[in-house]
């Protein structure tokens, strides 16, 4: 894993497609002192909640044929739509120059929508990116396993 160094005052975004934790890094790099900037948290049930679980039916023009429609994954499009918010805040940040550098933490699939989504000059301004999902844990844990990557 490569080893990701967060300055002092280098945003960190810890994310999942329901949560956003912004932190920001009061301490060294050595050091980590990550403080709360701000929590974004999402209800987005599973699919079973939101849609219907059978899938659509598909009628042929002509004759009497049928087929199955893919069932719409309504989690999926709601994750995909929190990640595109997240990055909107993160070009907004960058673009007014509170945001300096950002160390992107989030399981690989909502790394891809970020990268996706953010602007180019948000993009250069991104130091690092740990494909983990640290959203259920605790600012302390998130430190010392942000210390242990940046030492490793």
């Amino acid at each position: 894993m490569t080893r990701v160094r967060i300055h002092n005052n280098a945003w960190v975004l810890v994310g999942d497609g329901r949560k956003a934790l912004m932190l920001r890094n009061d301490g060294d790099a050595d050091l980590l002192d990550l403080r709360r900037a701000s929590v974004k948290v999402e209800d987005n049930p599973p699919t079973h909640e939101q849609g219907t679980d059978a899938p659509g039916r598909a009628f042929a023009s002509v004759g009497s044929a049928r087929s199955a429609v893919e069932p719409t994954d309504w989690h999926e499009i709601e994750a995909q739509r929190f990640a595109a918010s997240i990055a909107d805040e993160i070009n907004a940040a960058v673009h007014s120059g509170a945001c300096r550098e950002i160390v992107l933490v989030a399981p690989p699939k909502i790394l891809g929508e970020l990268r996706q989504k953010l602007s180019g000059e948000a993009l250069k301004h991104v130091k690092g990116e740990i494909a983990k999902d640290l959203t259920h844990h605790r600012i302390g844990e998130i430190e010392a396993i942000l210390g242990r990557l940046a030492t490793a």
